[in-house]
């Protein structure tokens, strides 16, 4: 199909009128393949995902082939959601056709989804078997852990790391493009002993990738950054998108950056849209420097339009969050502004302590919903996820059901894992970390059986080995199994029938709640009948996984309205009418870990401003006064005082309203009761002596 053809619209739509200035420059920035650079810096609530979708729409509408347009997200969600957005307006501005041009953006999708087609694709020209499989950070951390014992790491004298540290100093090295003893000396302190050891350890599991011919979901980002590093593979891949556009680019890390200043050196073509305040995911390696120093790297520097126009809060909400950033060292200076007045300011509500705060939050809740106000409506923000506890027991007491984010993913439930890895295993023979786990599930065969069988069968038909001693019965049927999938008797994705109906049997000898489990199975089937193929099907689920399962740490109290509860980080990109934020106070916020570099605490800053920039009508920051210390009995009162954060300093105290809670009477004065004494015990305590 010609995809001009389908341009024409059946009469002109002017898509652009519904934009503001800000937004419709963004938009309108030149369209040729060869536009300069553009950095698109768009504040919380701004619009950036609708302006985003239209200037896709007008670089098409102009004459760009959408097959050669590269649009790069940070999740599969708002990869389809572009799309959706894209093919909605193609079909208004182009006529009936005008779908067809959003269905040939292919080439939307996550920075990993996005790598791990390119690799496939040039894998001959890079050494790489185009079989691969992808381990999900679980798999990864169970090959790591077999590297480290088989270093003997696991029997040293003195504490070494643990799997799980040991993959996030691997994945922080990485992802930060920086130096072994850097990255442990700015976040893994304590194993700065064991920087050789974990050198050793690092190398070898490095080739035990490579020999079980796996990538893990740092590579995927590492090769492809290798790969365009490469001149003529870089300007090849280059070459085939006229337009790259990134979403979210002040959360990309070195690596990232790196690959699109490989595919566009000079910027041509270069779209990136991101809001520096909002950069809080240094924790996986993010580093703000991206979208600061952006426009730098080109000659003329890249265009800058900012989108300062917010239609999600009211103005005093954005003046208290403009008032809190404004105090940040260094930033891309904008104020956000809207046409939502009110007279209610932000609160500051000082507590007793946080079963205070628990009271408080929860008769605000009710008293909003007796007001017409939904649950679903509100949020209670926190910056650790241990920090809702208290809070979580006073919405049970009183009923008021709520969801907490967080939970296994999807993925990462042991059903689904085992189901993925027959899967993975069939699809390559030399992941041992599936092998391993899959012949695990036959009663009798344990770790050191499994590894014989793995020794034995290489990558052969495991059909044509005795059974393991053990294994007795059930061999068979798994051994025709695994020759089933190998050969592709049975075309996709009808193979994945098959693995369910030989588990089933072993999920209800394994799982006490096997109906509940098996649900989640036959979601994975009806998942698995969307993809083309199970390569497809493997690498895509792992990029970027569903949400979680039947096998969450305790079920979320469900009701037909309920309560959102979440981490600042977990609430980005996400709005209510009402916010709650807790312990806004120095040592929650800034952690008291997070607060040993001026770096850190810039990003503890932009956290509070990200969790005050989700309230749309009404915004609560929380302020205990007590903590109670750990490791007391339950009547113990040893406890620390808490002042209000940072930052808020007393020079913007203007932009809230102080209040306490409870509020002050003349029969029970509260922590801010200023008056006269009813009682001078003053003058009792002096009659003592006289």
């Amino acid at each position: 199909m010609n995809m001009h053809a389908a341009a024409a619209p059946a009469e002109p739509v002017d898509y652009l009128a519904t934009l503001n200035e800000g937004q419709r420059r963004a938009v309108e920035h030149g369209v040729g393949a060869g536009c300069g650079p553009l950095l698109v810096i768009a504040g919380a609530g701004s619009g950036k995902t609708n302006t985003l979708a239209h200037r896709v729409v007008h670089l098409i509408a102009s004459g760009a082939d959408p097959r050669r347009i590269l649009l790069l997200t940070f999740s599969r969600r708002a990869a389809s959601e572009m799309i959706r957005r894209v093919e909605r307006l193609a079909a208004r501005v182009m006529g009936p056709n005008g779908a067809v041009l959003g269905e040939g953006l292919s080439w939307a999708g996550t920075f990993h989804a996005v790598g791990a087609r390119l690799l496939r694709e040039h894998a001959f020209q890079i050494g790489l078997d185009p079989t691969f499989t992808i381990h999900d950070r679980e798999d990864a951390a169970d090959l790591m852990n077999l590297v480290r014992h088989e270093l003997g790491l696991s029997k040293k004298e003195t504490r070494f790391p643990t799997k799980n540290t040991c993959l996030d100093i691997y994945s922080r090295v990485v992802n930060a493009q920086d130096e072994l003893e850097a990255v442990l000396k700015s976040a893994f302190p304590w194993c700065l002993g064991a920087a050789e050891d974990l050198r050793s350890l690092f190398s070898a599991y490095v080739e035990a990738k490579l020999g079980n011919n796996v990538l893990d979901y740092d590579d995927l980002l590492l090769w492809w950054s290798h790969m365009v590093a490469e001149p003529m593979i870089a300007a090849d891949i280059g070459a085939r998108f006229d337009h790259v556009l990134v979403d979210e680019y002040q959360d990309t890390n070195r690596l990232q950056a790196s690959i699109l200043l490989a595919l566009k050196p000079d910027g041509r073509g270069l779209t990136v849209v991101g809001d520096d305040a909002q950069s809080i995911y240094s924790f996986r390696a993010a580093t703000i420097r991206n979208i600061l120093d952006f426009p730098g790297h080109f000659s003329p520097p890249a265009e800058i339009v900012t989108l300062d126009r917010n239609y999600r809060s009211t103005q005093p909400i954005l003046n208290a969050a403009n008032a809190v950033i404004g105090l940040a060292s260094e930033r891309f200076t904008k104020n956000l502004w809207t046409d939502r007045q009110s007279s209610e300011l932000p609160q500051l509500v000082t507590v007793k302590d946080e079963a205070g705060q628990a009271d408080f939050v929860a008769t605000r809740i009710l008293e909003n919903r007796e007001a017409g106000m939904t649950l679903k409506a509100q949020a209670v923000l926190f910056r650790t996820s241990h920090h809702s506890g208290p809070l979580e027991v006073e919405l049970v007491r009183r009923n008021i059901p709520f969801v907490k984010f967080g939970g296994l993913k999807f993925l990462d439930a042991a059903h689904v894992k085992d189901m993925l890895a027959i899967l993975r295993w069939a699809q390559n023979p030399r992941d041992r970390v599936a092998g391993f786990r899959v012949l695990q599930l036959l009663p009798g065969v344990g770790p050191t059986s499994a590894a014989r069988v793995l020794d034995a069968a290489g990558t052969g038909d495991i059909a044509e080995l005795p059974a393991p001693p053990r294994a007795g019965a059930d061999w068979p049927a798994f051994a025709e199994l695994t020759g089933h999938l190998r050969s592709a008797l049975s075309p996709w994705p009808a193979e994945i029938g098959h693995v369910r109906q030989w588990y089933e049997p072993h999920l209800e000898r394994m799982h006490e709640d096997a109906v509940t489990r098996r649900a989640d199975l036959l979601q994975l089937e009806q998942i698995a009948a969307g993809y083309a193929s199970r390569e497809r099907f493997l690498t895509e689920l792992t990029l970027d996984p569903p949400s979680a399962t039947s096998d969450e740490a305790g079920a979320p109290t469900r009701d037909e309205d309920y309560l959102i509860l979440s981490t600042i980080h977990s609430s980005k990109g996400q709005e209510w009418k009402s916010v709650f934020v807790l312990n806004a106070v120095d040592g929650c916020m800034p952690a008291d870990v997070a607060a040993g570099s001026p770096a850190e605490l810039e990003e503890e800053r932009r956290l509070l401003y990200v969790a005050m920039t989700r309230a749309k009508d009404s915004l609560h920051l929380m302020m205990p006064q007590r903590f109670f210390t750990h490791g007391q009995h339950a009547q113990g009162d040893r406890h620390v005082y808490a002042n209000r954060t940072r930052f808020i300093p007393a020079r913007i105290l203007g932009f809230f309203e102080q209040t306490m809670w409870p509020m002050a009477t003349a029969s029970a004065p509260g922590p801010a009761w200023r008056g006269t004494a009813a009682i001078d015990l003053k003058d009792r305590m002096r009659g003592m002596w006289r």
